[in-house]
């Protein structure tokens, strides 16, 4: 059944459809009895929804939510034509009134959400009827949006007034629309009664028309200032409201996170320069700075909030971001600022455990006195020493510590290590320690007391301490560690590229474009290197370590590329679903849901100019025929997509095919489909070439570029899969593409074969030997997902026994048997041992010379044949265990057969041994069928039993 707001739809469609007269003149729709209960039934549906409008706008369109409230003042009694501004509500029914505000609170709400920028959708494959439909919507959208906005002043006034009110007003229900449709004499007034309809409170009223005025108000203050002081006036009534009254009791529901987002903004636009610093919030102040451009004030704030720690993290980065725009547009004045702004977030970070951003690295590359002296002062004031806990001590340390270790300059050591902070943070024996390390680590710093310099006491090279760092970040898959070698070495030298130090570190070249195209040096080297060494870890399965160098790359390239943002979000992507494939899925868990719409939001994005791997839409494709999710690569996936990435479509047709197996009727449509694709892409294109002897010979391309995809590709991909299902099918359409060949002489059985074609068209174009192969190493592969699955280890033995590989043939026979029958203590079913299968291990046992298992396999038959049983029996030359087989025989033909043979031969112990088997009870011909059946079956599982350990 369609959802209600739909029927809405169909009514009006249907009551609005024009009529054409005899003369085939088109006509407005008649006002007949008919439509005019298509209109009631789609008031009727809007009153059950009890006029939400949040409800109705979301699922109806602006043209069809106008002609429904059009139709609620028709009904309601608002005489056509009349402004609205011009009536007095207080003298209208309570109904008509309602209407009337429904109207004109959805007129503005309109207005306001045509201002907000709409995502557009990309357009499917051309249709003109559809085109025509959409675009005539679109112009008649436009009309009705031209006089809303015409309007607005009357509306605001009418809502206005509204607010004047103070009474309870009703809305219309399916009971007063019923009476309404009645005969006016049978009506008695009712329905202009003040108690009839849905109740809607004062209060409620007046807190949805204040939410909306101000909506309004705040839309229109982006042209007049002023109005921004009615809007947060509108809002903070709103506010009162919904904490006096409770949103659970409104009707009309309010969105209390926009509405907490609309009175921050406003509080922010409306506060003046004369208010009162105490009462305006830092979001306030910092926006007010910037506005008039104290920056002075704007540090301050910053470095106040270091100790409170009101400004959340993102709203710091998103100031520094402006700050830095600004510098980098030709303002050089700021760069002064956005680094003070950068150190009181760095240090704000460093107190809060954050990582130190790279942004303050690189200003720290050169540092002066006066950097280190600001730097020092902040760090003084962010932290109160009396009354921090241990652990804010020692993160402050570290962060000066490390600070140290990083700078060459001796001078500005000193400066750090000499100051107060520094002294009460470090122990005497930790800054002790810190000036060895630095007399190691730099060949600039001698801090040796000695007054005879020993060979230890030599400080190494530089071009040693640069290869004693290049070996530390070749092995290190610490961001962290990471990103401070590369400062330390750029520090020491701006001509190396040390992204190419390692001949391991690889990234795709799609990739590899974009990051080398990166200006700064120290930055590209470190893009670079964190995912050469996440693909890395990534091809080891070392997925954690492979998870921080993603983070890491991703918040760093975040700052400054949208590119390599997304590149790195797909990757990310690529790396979970390896994560749960390894992991949780292995043992069946099904993924995450989150993470299915990030693989279906991946195959559907559509922005331009991001470098793609073909391996991830593969890998997509994979998880999703995977984990079943069929029903959205067959009827949710985009028509483009299908069109424009070969995994998809394949994936869209395997999904489908499989889809329609396990029903009663196997469709043959989407099975040909997949067919048809499998085909061409086995095709070879063939070329003709004049020899030197002016002969003309013919070339064919294996690799032929005639499908959706290569051979090896669609090989790649499939290997990728582990659903039986989808398995199952796609080895199947390979055996049967195999069977096709016509100089095939032993045909491969599979499951589901019959779905497909069962001939092509031109048979010469397909490469058969590349199809054979193919089909080996999908079996081959499938048995590595489920070696117990008897239908493929059927398959496998056909190959064998197709091959002339007889013993394994029969190993592969034998053992799907087993696996489906507990080793043969239960019966094998019939559709797994069929009469081709026993036939085929009759020829193997022929041809092995094993003719007593010949004879013995000839009663598994559903008709005995006993004229290869007897042929086989008379072969004197037999490589099998001959009559120690002869109690595995319970067809009495057979051992009488064997009885005269042996008789004739002269063989008598041979010749007792078969009277001895034919002599037991329950071979006797007398017996109860149960009772035959019970021996035979005793018989095949004694006989299968031994021939499986003879050749497993």
């Amino acid at each position: 059944d369609p959802p209600p707001v739909q029927l809405i739809v169909q009514f009006l469609e249907q009551a609005s459809k024009p009529s054409v007269n005899e003369q085939n003149q088109v006509q407005p729709p008649p006002d007949n009895k008919r439509n005019r209960i298509l209109k009631l039934l789609a008031l009727k549906v809007a009153a059950h929804l009890k006029w939400d409008l949040d409800v109705l706008e979301k699922s109806l369109s602006v043209p069809v939510l106008n002609m429904l409230l059009n139709e609620l003042l028709c009904i309601s009694k608002v005489p056509p034509g009349t402004k609205h501004v011009d009536v007095d509500l207080s003298s209208l029914p309570p109904t008509t009134a309602m209407a009337i505000l429904l109207y004109n609170r959805w007129a503005i709400r309109t207005i306001v959400q045509s201002s907000f920028p709409v995502k557009q959708v990309k357009p499917g494959p051309p249709q003109l009827n559809v085109m025509n439909q959409m675009q005539q919507e679109k112009e008649l959208t436009e009309n009705i949006l031209k006089v809303l906005k015409e309007q607005a002043a009357d509306s605001i006034l009418v809502l206005e007034g509204a607010l004047k009110l103070n009474k309870d007003l009703y809305v219309h229900t399916i009971r007063t629309l019923d009476l309404l449709a009645m005969e006016p004499g049978m009506v008695n007034g009712e329905t202009e009664s003040s108690t009839a309809g849905l109740k809607i409170s004062a209060e409620e009223i007046q807190c949805q028309v204040c939410y909306d005025l101000g909506a309004i108000y705040f839309q229109q203050g982006s042209t007049n200032v002023a109005v921004h002081e009615k809007a947060k006036e509108k809002f903070f009534k709103t506010k009162e409201l919904i904490a006096k009254n409770g949103s659970s009791s409104l009707h009309f529901t309010i969105d209390e996170e926009r509405l907490a987002g609309y009175c921050q903004a406003c509080e922010v636009l409306t506060s003046s320069s004369d208010d009162a610093s105490q009462q305006a919030t830092p979001y306030s102040q910092i926006h007010s700075c910037m506005k008039s451009g104290n920056y002075q004030d704007l540090v301050k704030i910053f470095l106040e909030d270091n100790l409170t720690l009101s400004l959340p993290q993102q709203f710091r980065q998103s100031v520094l971001r402006e700050l830095f725009q600004k510098s980098q547009q030709g303002n050089d004045a700021l760069d002064e600022v956005s680094f003070k702004v950068c150190v009181c977030n760095t240090v704000c970070d460093v107190l809060q455990g954050r990582t130190i951003d790279i942004q303050f690295c690189q200003l720290f590359l050169k540092p002066s006195k006066e950097k280190i002296d600001f730097l020092l002062e902040v760090c003084s004031g962010s932290i109160n020493l009396e009354n921090a806990s241990e652990a804010l001590k020692r993160k402050m340390a570290a962060f000066l510590k490390n600070l140290c270790l990083g700078m060459e300059d001796l001078q500005f050591v000193f400066m750090i290590s000499s100051h107060e902070l520094f002294i009460k943070l470090l122990k005497d024996d930790e800054r002790k320690l810190l000036i060895d390390q630095m007399r190691k680590r730099s060949p600039r710093i001698n801090l040796c007391t000695k007054p005879v310099t020993s060979f230890y006491d030599i400080p190494a090279s530089a071009s040693v301490n640069i290869g004693q760092l290049e070996h530390q970040l070749i092995l290190s898959v610490d961001p962290w560690r990471i990103r401070q070698i590369l400062i330390e070495l750029h520090g020491m030298t701006s001509e190396r590229q040390f992204w190419t130090i390692s001949n391991k570190w690889e990234v795709p070249n799609v990739y590899g474009s974009v990051i080398l195209g990166i200006k700064d040096s120290l930055t590209r080297d470190l893009v670079y290197i964190l995912m050469a060494k996440g693909l890395h870890c990534c091809a080891i399965k070392d997925f954690v370590h492979a998870k921080q160098l993603f983070a890491a790359c991703l918040e760093l390239v975040t700052e400054f590329s949208p590119k390599l943002r997304q590149v790195m979000l797909n990757e990310m992507l690529l790396l979970d679903i390896y994560t749960h494939e390894a992991g949780a899925g292995v043992s069946g868990e099904r993924p995450p849901s989150d993470l299915i719409s990030r693989v279906r939001g991946y195959l559907e994005m559509r922005v331009p100019d991001i470098p793609l791997r073909q391996v991830i839409a593969e890998e997509c494709v994979a998880f999703l025929l995977n984990w079943c999710e069929n029903e959205y690569l067959t009827m949710q996936v985009p028509l483009p997509l299908v069109q424009t990435n070969p995994y998809v479509k394949l994936g869209q047709l395997l999904a489908a095919t499989c889809k329609e197996l396990p029903g009663p009727k196997e469709s043959r449509r989407t099975a040909k489909d997949l067919w048809e694709v499998v085909v061409q892409i086995c095709s070879v294109s063939n070329q003709h070439k004049r020899g030197n002897d002016g002969r003309v010979s013919l070339i064919k391309h294996r690799e032929s570029t005639l499908g959706i995809m290569y051979r090896s590709e669609l090989l790649s991909f499939i290997k990728k899969l582990r659903e039986p299902l989808v398995l199952t099918t796609i080895l199947s359409l390979f055996v049967k593409l195999h069977n096709v060949r016509e100089d095939i002489v032993n045909d491969i059985a599979a499951e589901h074969i019959s779905i497909w074609p069962s001939s092509i068209p031109n048979l010469q174009s397909v490469d058969f030997e590349a199809v054979a192969v193919t089909v080996k190493e999908l079996v081959s592969y499938a048995l590595t997902i489920n070696a117990n699955n008897h239908f493929w280890l059927i398959i496998q033995a056909d190959i064998y026994f197709a091959t002339n590989q007889y013993s394994a043939a029969l190993h592969y026979y034998l053992q799907a048997g087993a696996v489906c029958s507990d080793f043969f203590n239960k019966m094998v079913p019939p559709d797994v041992y069929t009469d081709q299968v026993i036939k085929r291990m009759i020829k193997c046992c022929s041809l092995l010379n094993c003719h007593t298992q010949v004879a013995i396999l000839c009663q598994f038959l559903r008709e005995v044949d006993y004229k290869t049983a007897f042929k086989a029996l008379q072969e004197q030359n037999s490589h099998d265990a001959m009559d120690s087989y002869y109690e595995y025989i319970w067809d009495v033909t057979i051992l009488e057969y064997l009885t005269y043979l042996h008789h004739k031969r002269g063989e008598t112990d041979k010749r007792q041994i078969a009277i001895k088997a034919i002599g037991q009870t329950e071979l006797n011909a007398s017996n109860p069928e149960e009772v035959l059946q019970l021996a035979a079956q005793r018989r095949k599982k004694k006989f299968l039993q031994a021939m499986a350990k003879l050749y497993f």
